[in-house]
């Protein structure tokens, strides 16, 4: 039997961890989210066996099932803790039922 990670795993992760944010889709409208935020995640891109590159970002976790559409690079994401308004650049799906969006930040609030 499939585990139900959307529903035993990420919803209550959800619950303790997630933060509440606003997805602005670029076609549609606006809309609640919560997802886990962190300003400083390192991400590590290895250029080759003996070479890697580390660089941080803010990225925002959040359960593939509480979008309304498909998650886009393009897209913003307004996160009221951070006081900012940020765009994706880059959508990673986990294949668990959680996607990371890659975010930079707009310098709007």
């Amino acid at each position: 039997m499939p585990i139900d990670w959307d529903k035993h795993v990420l919803a209550p992760l959800a619950q303790v961890f997630a933060e509440p944010a606003e997805y602005i889709p670029q076609v549609g409208d606006p809309y609640p989210i919560t997802g886990v935020f962190d300003s400083a995640y390192k991400d590590v891109d290895l250029i080759d066996p003996q070479v890697d590159a580390t660089s941080t970002k803010p990225v925002i976790g959040v359960r593939r099932s509480i979008f309304q559409a498909e998650p886009v690079q393009g897209d913003r994401v307004r996160i009221p803790s951070a006081a900012t308004l940020f765009l994706v650049r880059e959508v990673r799906d986990d294949g668990h039922g959680s996607v990371k969006l890659m975010l930079a930040d707009t310098g709007l609030p």
